[in-house]
């Protein structure tokens, strides 16, 4: 096992350097741990069979300040996908025990600022902490088209539109707007989804997903818990950012936070996207108020879905 610590007690510095190493000599292990400590970086994750472990969530921190308004060398402006703290570009890496955070600020501020950019299969994160404000957490892999001319300008911009799968376990995820946003086949397992408090009619937005098409799942809910501190009924649960979009609550609790509406449909049509809920609970869970076009699933739909979703994973997640 390879170590990071601040202290000189490590074998290196930063992630980074460790990463570095790693690329170029393939024999050493490819299990990283890193001590307690704040880490200034931007680390680039492209090895695939990688396990990062923390030392202590609460105080292994790997943070970087970039936001989408800020300019770049040329005087063009960052831009989302160059905004990232940490870019995973690979299969198989599992991560525990860490927080990733872009303390760039609010969207007001900096625009949007990615604390983790996730594109691979077999992806895991197991007791992590990603904070951030808009676009905390992106699930890779990017929509086909950008709406906008340079709306992807980033690492995967011209890559292969490849859907990966990534669990994750216990993990807690903090943002206002979007906070949640990709095309991944993501399961959120016993997670927290703390939504920040912008003082605004609207607060944000916990989920914006860009599913394909021809994708059956998107993003799953499994006993997560929904909260924050922000005025009541103020925060969707999420928005398409693509046409069929797809994402599922299984259980959840909600917090009053939560809009009666439940979702917003961003414009797009009621009969492509595929919101669902089942038997979620808490104040934000007043089904009498949902949209008419959020599927309110049965017991009996809701248990084969849930049952579908795990297959796909358990499948997914199999040793090659």
């Amino acid at each position: 096992m390879l170590t990071v610590s601040k202290d000189a007690s490590g074998d290196f510095s930063t992630l980074c350097e460790a990463l570095e190493a790693l690329s170029n000599d393939p024999s050493l292990s490819r299990e990283i741990f890193i001590k307690k400590g704040v880490y200034e970086e931007r680390p680039e994750i492209r090895l695939s069979h990688l396990t990062i472990i923390g030392e202590d969530v609460q105080n292994t921190i790997i943070t970087f300040g970039y936001g989408a308004f800020m300019p770049m060398e040329d005087g063009s402006k960052r831009g989302t996908f160059r905004s990232y703290t940490m870019l995973i570009d690979a299969n198989s890496v599992t991560i525990k025990n860490l927080t990733i955070a872009n303390h760039a600020g609010s969207g007001e501020i900096a625009g949007q600022a990615i604390a983790l950019y996730a594109d691979g299969d077999k992806l895991i994160f197991d007791n992590c902490h990603l904070l951030g404000h808009q676009d905390t957490l992106f699930t890779g892999p990017l929509p086909p088209e950008a709406k906008e001319k340079g709306g992807f300008t980033g690492p995967k911009e011209f890559d292969p539109r490849i859907v990966g799968h990534q669990y994750y376990k216990n993990c807690y995820i903090e943002g206002d707007v979007d906070f949640v946003f990709g095309s991944a086949c993501a399961f959120f397992d016993h997670c927290t989804l703390h939504s920040l408090n912008r003082n605004q009619s609207v607060n944000g937005f916990v989920t914006a997903a860009s599913t394909p098409k021809e994708e059956a799942f998107g993003y799953f809910f499994f006993h997560c818990n929904f909260t924050s501190d922000c005025e009541k009924e103020t925060v969707y649960l999420g928005r398409p950012w693509r046409e069929f979009a797809k994402t599922v609550l299984f259980e959840c609790h909600l917090g009053d936070h939560i809009k009666k509406e439940g979702w917003d449909d961003w414009n797009k049509p009621h009969d492509t996207v595929f919101y669902a809920e089942y038997n979620c609970h808490g104040a934000g869970a007043d089904y009498s108020k949902r949209s008419d076009w959020i599927h309110l699933l049965t017991k009996e739909e809701a248990h084969s879905y849930r049952s579908s979703v795990l297959r796909l994973f358990t499948f997914a997640f199999q040793p090659q």
